[in-house]
């Protein structure tokens, strides 16, 4: 025999070039860091495609700020590419994965542009099944599915999807999880509601806005509801009465604006009870337990347009989602011996009066009889005497915090009679309200120089005047014009309001016969937001700061700009 052959020499590979310090780090199997736990089954066939296509080994993640240390880092595939995902308390982002050169030259490799989402913007997780038909549990799993809020152009919000996928079950329950736990620490989004549906409202489509826009999100987001479907005028506030608010996190009205103001006085009253209070004199009420959020499904919807700037049920719904707190002042309107509602808004006058003759219309399609009541009121144009005392706002110049409030509680509890101002005459028509009340025909608003939340209320006054230069003063209102800036229109800024009608003077007796037994019946109307009432020949108006939270947000800062979103 021969002698001993020599060993075989087995082929080397060719191995990669070494990087500079500060570069890439040396290539290993593109897989997760153990660090965070993602191993190489968590990511098995996305990292076998990678091998295949010899790609650059995942970069460092970038470095965080103070808080945002990664918690979870792995491979997911977006829009069909294999993509580095790091998830911080924060953000999630993501940048995707780009082969490197032949040459193995690190100068060559493009530089992916990372996407980033705000943690603060995703308002529900879902892991992604593909499951047969009539299957409603299991199935195979593809990964998980982040459902974002997006704002858009003219103040909507919308959701957009996107998905990250990955077969392995492991590593899609373990982000999953993480993903939860985050959205599961923000403290305003809701966990259960109180929802009422008036399907009377506008042209009855409130219960097909709620099914078909609004349940489908709530059910997205994992929000628990009670519905109640209205059924008779007063229904939502009778069971406003008796319902268990503690159970829930918040209470949610579809409807228009005779709806919300049920609702609205409904929760406040609630409170008072609660609170041991006398419903019929409440001085200083006391703050409504859980926010009230507004789905618009009438004609004006003021309050929803100001909340949200637009009349548009699934932005409304998103506010709600997720959690937008905004605190709102309210009103009381009482006579000397009851309180009549809370509301956040008043009209005496022509505003009330075209209301009233609406209400008696009410067999005519909504836009048919609003349009009549206008014009018919417009012709029978008369003037309401009364007597105005109001109480202006008083602002005291702070030289310091602590003498600001010092001068503020004396103020407050001054309070005497040589403060209140007194006007006399005829009036067209008289404004009390403490917020902007926005709305498609007035887009700057009916009290355009109040805010949400300033602790005052705007009383506007027009004085008896020519049907003409009335009618140019309510044409002001849908254009960028000042409709005050008539001599017949006077505007205050005040805290509380003291209506007193007056029977006019001059009329034959049996005019003034019928006025006195108007008076007896206390027949004048008011138009409260949008829902008549006819209690008292006087009204006291108080304004009380931030009464109560509403779902939404003050709409001097909303932004109209639009936004991008990687949604698949």
């Amino acid at each position: 025999m021969l002698g001993a052959a020599a060993p075989l020499r087995r082929p080397q590979r060719r191995a990669w070039p070494e990087r500079p310090a500060g570069g890439r780090p040396p290539p290993q199997e593109p897989r997760a860091p153990a660090a965070v736990g993602a191993a190489r089954s968590s990511a098995a066939a996305p990292e076998e495609r990678l091998r295949r296509r010899r790609v650059a080994p995942l970069a460092a993640a970038p470095p965080a700020g103070a808080g945002e240390e990664p918690l979870l880092r792995g491979i997911f595939e977006i829009s069909k590419r294999s993509c580095d995902v790091v998830l911080s308390p924060r953000r999630l982002r993501w940048s995707p994965i780009l082969p490197e050169s032949p040459a193995g030259d690190s100068q060559m490799v493009l530089q992916a542009q990372e996407e980033i989402i705000e943690m603060k913007d995703v308002f529900s997780v879902k892991l992604k099944r593909r499951r047969f038909v009539g299957q409603k549990k299991g199935g195979t799993l593809l990964g998980i599915t982040i459902f974002k809020c997006l704002n858009k152009e003219e103040n909507k919000l919308t959701d957009c999807a996107i998905h990250l996928n990955n077969l392995s079950e492991d590593h899609c329950h373990s982000w999953f999880r993480h993903l939860k736990e985050i959205l599961n620490g923000f403290q305003n989004r809701p966990k259960s509601l109180k929802v009422f549906v008036n399907p009377s409202s506008h042209k009855r489509e409130a219960t097909h806005v709620y099914y078909e826009q609004v349940a489908p999100l709530f059910k997205l987001a994992d929000i628990k509801t009670d519905v109640t479907v209205t059924e008779y005028e007063g229904h939502a506030l009778s069971v406003l009465k008796e319902c268990e608010l503690q159970a829930f996190d918040g209470v949610v009205c579809v409807g228009g604006d005779g709806s919300v103001s049920e609702v609205a006085h409904g929760l406040l009253l609630k409170a008072q009870m609660d609170a041991g209070k006398d419903t019929d004199y409440i001085p200083t009420p006391v703050r409504a337990p859980v926010p009230l959020g507004v789905i618009p499904a009438g004609t004006t919807n003021i309050l929803a347009h100001t909340l949200y700037g637009i009349k548009h049920a699934v932005t409304a719904t998103l506010h709600i989602v997720m959690g937008h707190i905004q605190p709102v002042d309210a009103c009381t309107f009482s006579t000397p011996s009851k309180l009549l509602r809370f509301g956040f808004s008043a009209m005496f006058g022509f505003g009330a009066r075209t209301l009233a003759l609406a209400e008696k219309h009410r067999w005519m399609p909504s836009s048919q009889r609003k349009d009549f009541a206008f014009i018919k009121t417009l012709a029978d144009l008369k003037p309401e005497e009364c007597e105005l005392s109001f109480l202006p706002l008083q602002i005291p110049q702070e030289d310091s915090n602590e003498n600001g409030r010092k001068k503020k509680e004396k103020i407050k509890k001054k309070g005497s009679k040589d403060q209140w101002h007194k006007i006399q005459g005829h009036f067209l028509n008289v404004s009390i309200m403490a917020i902007p009340c926005l709305c498609s025909m007035a887009p700057r608003g009916l009290a355009p120089n109040t805010r949400l939340n300033n602790g005052s209320m705007a009383l506007i006054v027009v004085q008896n005047t020519s049907r003409t230069e009335f009618i140019k003063h309510l044409k002001r209102y849908a254009s960028a014009k000042n409709q005050f800036n008539f001599p017949f229109v006077e505007t205050y800024t005040v805290q509380e309001v003291k209506v007193q009608p007056r029977l006019k003077s001059g009329l034959d007796a049996k005019e003034n016969t019928y006025l006195n037994a108007a008076s007896a019946e206390r027949n004048y109307p008011w138009n409260i937001d949008g829902d008549l009432m006819k209690e008292a020949s006087e009204v006291h108006v108080r304004v009380h700061p931030q009464l109560i939270n509403l779902y939404g947000v003050n709409t001097d800062d909303l932004e109209s700009s639009q936004a991008t979103c990687s949604c698949v």
